[in-house]
């Protein structure tokens, strides 16, 4: 089902998508798989589009973080689709990933964003996906091992994952690819966990939203030393063994889920879900670009006049 249509006034104009007070705009919100239908006063309309997938989820037992989901844009001054009417078109939000599972496809108006990769479990690279997955750790005891973190596959939607670095005695599992930045690597000097990747910020409904960030990496040690950071934009932050719990990717932002630190405890975290967000030309407005008395009241009642 849609949610949060909104039409957004400004000093008397409308914030379009070009700042012509002659114009206005439709945004439309799905949190959730549903439909889209163009007004038959709007078709056919070029609309522009923000379409994210869910964020894949954490790895296990001494885990990586997991990948942002696939981040697909027009907004601002990309291509926008169009120009035809849409009826009734359906559109799929991709759920967030469990633990040790990619996350799953967006699709809206023939354009799909890609899952984000989970985080590598123990022994195990991370995977690819919209945004990569962090690698997971190894053994103890031996030479230092390196698991790489998973690729941007398609290209284009996001970043690699970051890898993970085991050292002898520990070592830090790698963060999860970000829409805006790679993960980081985890460390090696100490047993913490890579901070998730960055999500990048996009003002498609009026307001600027950081969505897109990466899961961060498990700890692979058992004295308390934290996990990484999720990125800004969703990502989930890896647990402290013993005390903090990992935490989950935030819901309709496509944040990779956390990964493991030290063989599930705590356990990993779920990824949040995508969106996919729709904008729209109106062409409701008269000329002068002033709105009409009983739509200025509509609008006030509503509480969208700023």
């Amino acid at each position: 089902m849609a949610t949060g249509i909104t039409d957004r006034m400004a000093n008397g104009g409308l914030i379009g998508s070009d700042n012509d007070p002659t114009t206005g705009v439709k945004v439309t919100t799905f949190t959730s798989s549903g439909t889209f239908t163009q007004s038959p006063t709007n078709a056919p309309q070029e609309v522009d589009y923000l379409i994210i997938a869910g964020g894949g989820g954490g790895g296990p037992g001494r885990g990586g973080g997991g990948g942002a989901g696939g981040y697909r844009t027009s907004f601002p001054g990309g291509t926008k689709i169009g120009s035809v009417p849409f009826d009734g078109v359906p559109i799929t939000v991709g759920a967030g990933g469990a633990e040790n599972n990619n996350g799953s496809d967006s699709v809206a108006l023939g354009i799909t964003s890609t899952g984000g990769g989970k985080g590598g479990a123990f022994q195990t690279p991370g995977s690819s996906g919209g945004s990569g997955g962090g690698g997971g750790s190894d053994d103890h005891g031996g030479p230092s091992v390196v698991r790489p973190g998973g690729s941007a596959s398609p290209p284009g939607q996001g970043n690699p994952g970051g890898n993970s670095y085991t050292q002898i005695t520990a070592g830090g599992c790698g963060g999860g690819g970000g829409a805006g930045s790679a993960g980081s690597p985890g460390s090696s000097g100490n047993p913490r966990g890579g901070p998730g990747g960055n999500g990048l910020a996009n003002s498609i409904t009026g307001s600027s939203v950081t969505r897109g960030g990466g899961g961060g990496g498990g700890s692979d040690y058992r004295g308390g030393v934290p996990g990484g950071d999720g990125g800004p934009g969703g990502g989930a932050d890896a647990g402290n063994v013993g005390s903090a719990p990992t935490q989950v990717g935030q819901a309709n932002t496509g944040g990779g889920g956390s990964g493991d630190t030290w063989y599930h405890y705590p356990t990993p975290g779920q990824a949040g879900s995508g969106v996919v967000i729709l904008r729209e030309p109106t062409g409701d407005f008269i000329a002068s670009g002033v709105w009409p008395l009983d739509r200025q009241f509509a609008l006030k009642k509503a509480g969208n006049w700023i």
